[in-house]
């Protein structure tokens, strides 16, 4: 269960939270645990997921567990907190168990079924039917049945009603048949039917499971204790949970990493595949961070923890994907409108249907009879009442609605699983649908089109005015505060005391020492520095009491992939643009190495936000790439925002997809996933509806048998959980 806070500027309180649901077995399921979130007291937003079985919840204050339950199991399902391993395990042996079961009854009974329409009779077979049916029905199908009863009792509907509804009718009439009645005996069906929907209910649950693999593999690489060194010296281990930050974590080789942390000793490759999804090891060395859950390889780590529990990256991972798994987008309205309706409309429409055929079934034997000729599963009997009983059931199975249920959420669950797998998080599913809108995508150059790591090739200060501003420069978060503060002098060992402190975004820094006014940022005149920056260079210019006391110059490198990415933006029609705090020759000569055409230079946080509405206000779909960090604003503006690099805080308030690592062939990589889950989602919802729009009819007809009705729904339900499955396995 995640369970993630934050507080805004105005102090609202914002809580998310996910609950694991049991007992859904359809859509239907999923939106009335939905209505009945909704509207329990402190529940700002509910979205449930029937093929993750969770719900995500957004609060406006701190609901209490037991009241969100409460209203689950009102509504007639339930709230689990084992384990995904531990629930999925448990599911999976009950399920195998009752496949066993109904199989191995209904197997025999089939084949005796065949033997006895085909003249073979076994005055003992009806009875045979009641009880083989009875013990399939009532006991391997019992979960159905619990769920038809949950559903009926609390005044709606789900698929496990039209399942209950149909083999309980078709085993009636073989007890109807065994007492005397002039009733054809379709126990045999019911058993079936049962069985069927067991065997795709199975096949589809095992799918799912691999579809959601992420998460688990996500849970799994969470190491359950960790080894700490206390200040006297002693080690030993202690639960994660115990795991404080300021502890100093002694990591093995072969061991994963369990906490984010600095490496304070030793040196090692690590592993932060599953995390990153870069194959490559990483050297690790005193002063580099490492994350929780990565493998350390060849040499032992002294890691001192600076973020632990649901504040560490990992957990913050888990929480992202589950969020996305979760979550919905505008399309799924169409789909939760239908399938509110589906079921209780498929019981009118069995119930016209059988009156119907009872009422006209000598008028329509003529057209029984040549449909027999062609389908020889139609029924043979000169009964009405058997006929409407064929019919009736017939209709309930074939329309079960679990693959228009499924085919929005599984292939949300396989897009956002693809996309991990390349390092993306798509934490809002809107973007999944708004990206094939796309037309313009607004990036950022410090971290996006370039590495983000700036490193100063020259400067010209004095030595004390370099420790000034050294130290001045401590205080700042900024990339090129960081490249000024990593600048090595023999001579700047200096302590300097730093005094009235003031960094203004996309401006720089001012501050006083030595009773000596300084002014850190952009050039007065640019002018001087022309070569620098036609050569893609920034220049940060240092004034002292309003004179030039010297300046560095400043290279950050661009990203291997940048080049190509804006390419194939370009060749999909999209419009790529570069706005940037840096001046216009440095913007210029940086976007002209990687082909950028129109360029918005020496622009302030804020502007960027204007720059995106004003695409917007032409009617296009705007896309806003940036560090997570300055660009907060306009990636919330956007339709899409994308935040590069792996400063989550910011990133995760503002961007709707979030690059752990990696460049701008990861937003080309995210453009392409979305529009591919979008594409299955839309060939999921055409043959989900298709299939009903055709088979509905047919079985009212009285041209479907129920056991052909019940495997070709399983079969539907199947094939849209293996189209979704495309995404991963060409991603692969």
């Amino acid at each position: 269960m995640a369970d993630n806070r934050k507080f805004s500027d105005t102090k609202d309180f914002e809580q998310k939270r996910s609950l694991r649901i049991t007992g859904m077995t359809c859509a239907t399921c999923a939106r009335n645990v939905e209505r009945a979130l909704q509207k329990t007291e402190g529940v700002r937003f509910a979205a449930v997921n029937l093929a993750t079985d969770t719900a995500f919840l957004v609060l406006d204050e701190d609901v209490p567990q037991t009241r969100l339950k409460e209203a689950v199991e009102k509504a007639g399902y339930g709230v689990t907190t084992e384990s995904v391993d531990d629930f999925e395990k448990r599911r999976y042996i009950e399920a195998r168990q009752n496949l066993l079961v109904a199989l191995s009854v209904t197997v025999p009974l089939s084949v005796l079924m065949i033997l006895h329409m085909v003249g073979a009779h076994m005055p003992w077979f009806v009875l045979l039917e009641v009880i083989a049916g009875g013990i399939v029905v009532f006991y391997a199908g019992r979960k159905t049945i619990k769920g038809a009863w949950i559903a009926l009792v609390h005044w709606h509907t789900n698929m496990d009603t039209l399942i209950f509804f149909g083999s309980v009718a078709s085993w009636v009439t073989a007890v109807l048949n065994f007492l005397g009645l002039p009733v054809a005996s379709f126990g045999s069906i019911g058993a079936m039917i049962v069985t069927l929907h067991i065997t795709g209910r199975y096949v589809e649950s095992r799918l799912r499971d691999r579809a959601a693999k992420e998460v688990k593999s996500l849970l799994k690489i969470q190491p359950r204790e960790a080894r700490i060194r206390t200040e006297e010296g002693e080690e030993f281990n202690v639960p994660i949970e115990a795991v404080k930050e300021g502890f100093t974590v002694i990591v093995k080789p072969g061991e994963r990493i369990p906490v984010d942390g600095t490496v304070t000793k030793g040196r090692s490759s690590v592993d932060e595949s599953m995390i990153t999804g870069e194959p490559i090891p990483l050297e690790k060395t005193p002063g580099n961070e490492v994350t929780g859950g990565s493998l350390n390889l060849t040499g032992p780590l002294v890691v001192n923890a600076t973020k632990t529990g649901e504040d560490s990256f990992l957990s913050q991972m888990i929480s992202l994907v589950q969020e996305a798994q979760g979550a919905k987008i505008p399309i799924q309205a169409l789909a939760d409108r239908i399938t509110l309706f589906f079921v209780p409309t498929i019981l009118v429409l069995a119930a016209s249907a059988a009156v119907f055929w009872y009422l006209r079934y000598d008028l329509m034997l003529p057209f029984i009879n040549a449909a027999r000729s062609w389908l020889p599963w139609v029924l043979e009997t000169e009964g009405a009442v058997s006929f409407a009983v064929f019919v009736f059931v017939a209709t309930l199975v074939i329309a079960c609605p679990c693959a228009l249920g499924l085919a929005i959420p599984m292939a949300l669950v396989a897009g956002t699983g693809a996309a991990y797998k390349q390092g993306l998080i798509i934490r809002n599913a809107e973007a999944i649908q708004t990206s094939r809108d796309i037309g313009v995508v607004v990036v950022d150059k410090t971290g996006t089109v370039t590495v983000g790591s700036p490193k100063v090739v020259r400067h010209d200060l004095q030595p004390e005015d370099l420790a000034c501003v050294i130290a001045a420069e401590k205080q700042s978060n900024h990339p090129l505060a960081k490249a000024i503060t990593a600048v090595e002098d023999e001579k700047n060992n200096l302590s300097v005391a730093v005094e009235d402190f003031e960094e203004t975004s996309g401006e720089g820094i001012r501050f006083k020492a030595k009773e000596e006014d300084y002014v850190v940022g952009k050039p007065e005149d640019f002018s001087a520095y022309t070569s620098d920056l036609e050569a893609g260079r920034t220049v940060v210019e240092v004034r002292k009491e309003g004179r030039r006391a010297g300046c560095f110059v400043i290279e950050d490198p661009i990203r291997e992939d940048s080049a190509q990415a804006v390419q194939k933006l370009k060749e999909s029609g999209i419009v790529p643009v570069m706005a940037t705090g840096d001046n216009e020759k440095t913007a210029r000569a940086v976007a002209d190495r990687v082909g950028i055409d129109v360029v918005h230079a020496g622009v302030r946080p804020e502007r960027k936000l204007d720059i995106v509405r004003g695409y917007q206000a032409e009617g296009k779909k705007v896309m806003m790439v940036g560090d997570g960090m300055n660009d907060a604003a306009a990636l919330k503006g956007a339709d899409i925002g994308i935040a590069i690099g792996s400063g989550m805080d910011l990133a995760i308030d503002s961007a709707d997809v979030v690059i752990v690592k990696g460049g701008l062939s990861k937003v080309v990589s995210a453009v392409g996933i979305s529009l591919k889950t979008f594409k299955v989602i839309g060939q999921n919802l055409f043959w989900a509806f298709l299939y009903n729009v055709v088979a509905i009819p047919l079985a009212m007809a009285g041209l479907l048998h129920p056991a052909v009705a019940e495997a070709a729904m399983a079969f539907s339900s199947i094939s849209v959980v293996l189209n979704s499955m495309r995404i991963k396995w060409e991603e692969d």
